[in-house]
């Protein structure tokens, strides 16, 4: 792989041992992937994790030295302020958060602690390239606003944010972003819930390929299109879709294509999106709380939640999960006030899968995110799920 000089002189120490680190991975990773070279990328975002081996490598790179180039949006680990205050917080989990925060913030890291940084806070322009990691990101970023970053890990992400540059090849190259699979929707989308349910369905069905769909709303929401994204690239590895006459490379089915033929047709009914929901959904009953945001919840659904309510009040504790900025406009609107009155919580700057949650270890709840309950098996919680509507609904009657 062809280096520049400032990349050797970056590689050899010249800027310090941390940039050293860094360039050392890319480097690595770019011969695994017969990148001809690195090229420069203008953003990034980092799926921070307070996890022993990913803080391991944050601490690492900022004992070193590193400092970011191009400074990176961050994914959220939970808000010890806010669970110190109400629950009894583990202070082991406490502490591994505050040592992430610390490392991160010696990196020179933009601290959102926001999973949807792609909606308000780090949006690229079509074309551009970056290095951004986590499941929902990556999609949007390639697929709703075209811009260009292959699926990064934490770690290669960091790099990327402290070296400024990335290896040339996956979905960087024009080649490399055409779809592959025709996926047909007949089945009728009627609000975000459904994307979540068809993200899913197609990743099991396709895997890693490109998809382009056809029959989907040109109205389609920006909440439909992150719950979408966010399902491929969870249950499957797909970074990057396309939606014929609504994404930006795809005016055409054949431009989504690229001009050759799809290796297969896939066609998803009413009946498979039903059918996804009952095989991955607890059944129906009691339940003892409710989750929601993850991904993020936006302002319009934080909207939506409050004139769901009603001034009524939630029978089980009602979490929503947002970011900062969501948080402090809902307060504004008073649309945290209308949430608060009916016993429920908006957390800022926190995960459904994290250590500050174990309150609910072992019990039964609601949410409207295949995603949420996937990742939260491993925390002995399981979930019904339906739509967030629906899931204010079973939280005011305890039942879903």
């Amino acid at each position: 792989m062809r280096l520049t000089s400032q990349d050797r002189r970056m590689l050899e120490g010249d800027y310090g041992e941390g940039a050293a680190i860094a360039m050392q991975v890319l480097v690595g990773i770019g011969e695994a992937f017969d990148a001809p070279h690195l090229v420069d990328v203008s953003r990034t975002h980092v799926a921070l994790s307070n996890q022993d081996g990913d803080r391991w490598f944050a601490e690492k790179l900022a004992d070193a030295g590193a400092v970011s180039r191009v400074p990176p949006t961050v994914n959220p680990g939970f808000n010890v302020a806010y669970f110190k205050s109400r629950y009894d917080l583990d202070q082991q989990a406490a502490e591994e958060m505050r040592r992430t925060h610390d490392a991160y913030r010696r990196l020179g890291a933009r601290l959102t602690y926001n999973c949807t940084p792609y909606l308000e806070l780090n949006i690229p322009r079509q074309g551009e390239i970056v290095a951004f990691s986590e499941s929902s990101a990556t999609p949007y970023v390639n697929s709703v606003w075209g811009a260009r970053s292959n699926r990064e890990s934490a770690q290669s992400a960091l790099c990327s944010a402290i070296t400024g540059r990335t290896p040339l090849y996956g979905l960087l190259l024009d080649e490399n972003r055409a779809g592959q699979v025709v996926v047909d929707v007949r089945g009728q989308l009627v609000d975000e819930f459904d994307y979540h349910l068809l993200g899913w369905y197609v990743a099991k069905r396709i895997g890693s390929h490109v998809p382009v769909f056809t029959g989907i709303p040109r109205d389609v929401s920006p909440e439909s299109l992150m719950n979408l994204g966010a399902e491929l690239n969870t249950a499957g590895a797909c970074p990057m879709y396309h939606i014929v006459g609504v994404t930006p490379e795809a005016p055409t089915l054949d431009a989504a294509l690229g001009g050759k033929p799809a290796i297969d047709r896939i066609l998803v009914t009413e009946d498979d999106l039903r059918s996804q929901r009952e095989e991955l959904s607890e059944p129906s009953g009691r339940i003892e709380f409710a989750m929601l945001g993850c991904p993020h919840l936006t302002l319009a659904q934080l909207s939506k939640i409050a004139a769901t309510i009603k001034g009524r009040h939630f029978a089980v504790e009602f979490f929503v999960l947002t970011s900062f900025a969501t948080r402090e406009q809902a307060r504004r609107m008073g649309l945290l006030d209308q949430v608060e009155r009916a016993g429920g919580q908006v957390v800022a700057d926190t995960c459904p899968d994290q250590p500050c949650w174990r309150h609910l270890m072992g019990k039964r709840g609601v949410t409207d995110s295949l995603k949420c309950s996937y990742y939260t098996r491993r925390r002995a919680q399981s979930y019904v799920l339906r739509s967030v509507q629906d899931c204010v609904e079973a939280a005011i009657r305890g039942e879903a």
